[in-house]
């Protein structure tokens, strides 16, 4: 039977409680159950906003099998559940997902409510090319996959967003520059939208010794400038004027060479632009 229900991601703030929306405060206080990680948490955003729920029901790592089925029964019979995360968008290094995809197979409407998100704040703020981005949620804390992802970061030329414990910020700081150089630039942002929020920028060796001194605390994101921004050399510049006389003469328009420019070689849009353009006068002439 298909689902006639709604299933309703709904953004939170992820710090100060004034970032919410007048519509997530309309949702929350019409559906018939809200899914929440941590119910302690999400009672202070309700009782804030004097939101009082229909029903209010945990959702985490260790129950999201079962509460999936459960949900799937209610939006079959037409209900509405709001999915809401501990703070900032759901399914951001958040369960979810699961009750998400059932509820796309059952045929239910899946609608997201947009709000905060510390991805995107950290990403505006750190000063660096915010598009393209990679986010990679927490990384591994040991083994293969975290040596693989670093590797994988040493030569990603755009911007990675990740988040990290205070606990272990200091020691990935210094892994980070260990494999990519102590001079990469990195912005740690911390408690955004909060009292002492913070970002900090510099150099990998930098920011690992600002906090080594200072431990952090709270919330930290932590956003890598890419291996290409800090790095144009006249090998990888050679390079790149190479490919883009190439697509100049495939027919590529400026804004395709810009745009492959910026992704493969990291490029920053204004000398991207200037290089499509240098290739395409050289191919009149």
């Amino acid at each position: 039977m298909t689902a006639t229900g709604t299933l309703y991601l709904v953004s939170t703030p992820i710090g100060n409680l004034a970032d919410f929306t007048y519509r997530a405060v309309d949702v929350l206080g019409s559906c018939d159950t809200i899914l929440a990680e941590d119910t302690r948490r999400t009672r202070i955003l309700l009782d804030h906003y004097q939101i009082v729920p229909r029903a209010i029901k945990s959702l985490h790592k260790h129950n999201e099998a079962a509460r999936t089925e459960e949900m799937c029964e209610l939006l079959a019979s037409g209900g509405s559940v709001a999915l809401v995360s501990d703070s900032g968008t759901p399914l951001v290094s958040d369960p979810g997902a699961r009750l998400v995809r059932a509820a796309i197979e059952k045929g239910a409407r899946v609608v997201p409510v947009p709000g905060p998100s510390a991805v995107l704040a950290a990403l505006v703020a750190c000063g660096f090319e915010p598009e393209p981005f990679s986010f990679f949620g927490f990384p591994p804390r040991s083994g293969r996959a975290r040596r693989e992802l670093m590797a994988g970061l040493a030569q990603l030329r755009h911007t990675a967003v990740m988040f990290e414990s205070p606990q272990r910020l200091v020691a990935t700081l210094e892994e980070l520059g260990a494999v990519l150089g102590e001079e990469r630039s990195v912005a740690v942002a911390r408690e955004l939208t909060k009292l002492h929020e913070e970002v900090v920028r510099g150099t990998l060796h930098e920011v690992a010794a600002y906090y080594r001194e200072q431990p952090p605390r709270g919330e930290v994101v932590l956003c890598l400038d890419g291996a290409g921004d800090s790095a144009s050399s006249e090998e990888v510049l050679k390079e790149a004027m190479a490919a883009a006389r190439a697509m100049v003469r495939d027919g590529a328009t400026s804004k395709q060479i810009v745009q492959t420019l910026r992704d493969r070689f990291g490029l920053d849009r204004n000398r991207a632009y200037a290089m499509a353009l240098e290739a395409a006068e050289e191919e009149k002439s």
